[in-house]
């Protein structure tokens, strides 16, 4: 198939972030063939109209749990160590396969509707996010959380190496599977071990929370002596391809051993504000060369997936907490939501930025709104003035999700109905 965008404003996010105006992007087969002016005498089968558009490319949710949008607004206002052990652990016992088939079904429309075009979830019964994830065209990393249990410590860990050997490279390579031990605190050195070598026996990364909270790291110091980043570095599970949720208490040292494995850190500002974990030292990181990406954590802890709102957020909160307005420009903010969420999930050969040769995963921003009028400059106004309802069009591997504000492969009704239903069983079983 062929696919025409044209007189469309590209946002390319290429090595110069390049930005096109009044420009056509060619589609065929998945992938981007042409940016420029009209081929003529092509023959193609579907033209979106692009005026007053901006073309960009999808954004990326580098950390999420999808089946926690059954749990949004359930528990609120809580610290993270009560939230989690009184409220959520308790619930997520009773999680069964249905519920997080119709959970993740919420989140990916829920993401689709607000322009996200890949993720990485991090949850249980992975199979079912697989499964939403192939009916409803989005591209997906998926990670099994894997909490320790002492009584049979390989059983998560080959449910694991079964998800990747059903999963991996799936749907034309629009789904694929890394290991996910979950944190420090929850496995054991010798567990985290063997969950390095799995990713490595199978030639895939690690996706791992570190560094969250204060409590964690002053935990960290008394059972090891060492911060969480140290501790992980010394095991050697740093030696594969890590994608680090959170890093919000890390401090020089930690981010010079971070910077000498390449650790991918993906800053969660909402999440981290609503649980008063503190405020991750992005500029750092980034003037340090790291590769910080974007994410939203759950919908339990952050509210929403809405990957607009992050980008928001990232672009504004460290210019507060640094005291220094050009920390995490715009245009930071906006690679981090896009090409270096695709970097730290080992897609962005393929995604991430809008060039010819790469799979087409673009979202249309209708900018013909009166808060993104006038538009001096393009980037500052989808960081700083962009709702996620102002996605018009979203494309992933050359498909169509949403035009005009109209979901293509999901039944919305009937995905509000099932999660709400499933929802509030959960919570009475």
């Amino acid at each position: 198939m062929t696919l025409r965008i044209e007189n469309v404003d590209i946002v390319t996010i290429d090595r110069e972030n390049r930005i096109i105006e009044n420009s056509n992007i060619y589609i065929q087969d998945g992938i981007i063939t042409h940016i420029g002016d009209e081929i003529i005498g092509l023959d193609v089968e579907e033209t979106i109209d692009g005026r007053n558009m901006a073309a960009l490319p999808g954004l990326v949710n580098a950390h999420t749990h999808m089946g926690m949008s059954l749990l949004r607004n359930y528990a609120d206002d809580l610290p993270l160590h009560q939230w989690l052990t009184e409220k959520i652990w308790p619930v997520e016992a009773n999680l069964n396969g249905e519920d997080i088939y119709w959970g993740s079904l919420l989140s990916m429309s829920e993401m689709i509707q607000t322009g996200t075009t890949a993720f990485c979830d991090m949850y249980f019964f992975m199979e079912e996010v697989g499964k939403g994830a192939q009916e409803s065209g989005i591209r997906a990393m998926l990670t099994r959380g894997i909490v320790e249990d002492r009584k049979d410590p390989d059983k998560k860990l080959n449910e694991s190496r079964d998800l990747f050997n059903r999963y991996n490279k799936t749907s034309n390579d629009r789904i694929r599977v890394m290991i996910a031990p979950h944190a420090p605190y929850t496995c054991s050195p010798e567990f985290l071990v063997k969950a390095k070598n799995l990713a490595q026996e199978l030639g895939t990364g690690i996706h791992i929370h570190l560094a969250e909270t204060k409590r964690e790291v002053q935990e960290s110091y008394e059972r090891h002596g060492k911060s969480p980043i140290k501790h992980v570095y010394d095991l050697g599970v740093l030696d594969v391809h890590t994608l680090a949720a959170h890093c919000v208490h890390v401090d020089h040292n930690d981010i010079e051993l971070m910077v000498e494995k390449s650790v991918h850190p993906v800053n969660n500002p909402g999440s981290n504000m609503k649980l008063a974990s503190g405020f991750a030292p992005v500029q750092r990181m980034l003037e340090r060369g790291l590769n910080v990406s974007l994410g939203t954590d759950g919908a339990s802890s952050n509210n929403n997936l809405n990957m607009f709102k992050e980008l928001n957020l990232a672009a504004l909160i460290n210019k507060a907490v640094d005291e220094d307005a050009l920390s995490v420009k715009a245009v930071d903010a906006l690679r981090m939501a896009t090409i270096n969420g695709a970097r730290g999930l080992q897609w962005d050969n393929k995604i991430g930025s809008i060039e010819v040769g790469k799979r087409a995963d673009i979202i249309l921003v209708d900018m013909d709104k009166s808060h993104l009028t006038p538009r001096h400059n393009l980037v500052s106004a989808l960081s700083y003035s962009t709702y996620g309802s102002d996605v018009d069009t979203v494309i992933v591997d050359g498909k169509i999700l949403m035009k005009n504000r109209e979901m293509k492969t999901l039944d919305i009704e009937k995905i509000k109905y099932m999660a709400q239903n499933r929802a509030k069983d959960l919570i009475n079983r």
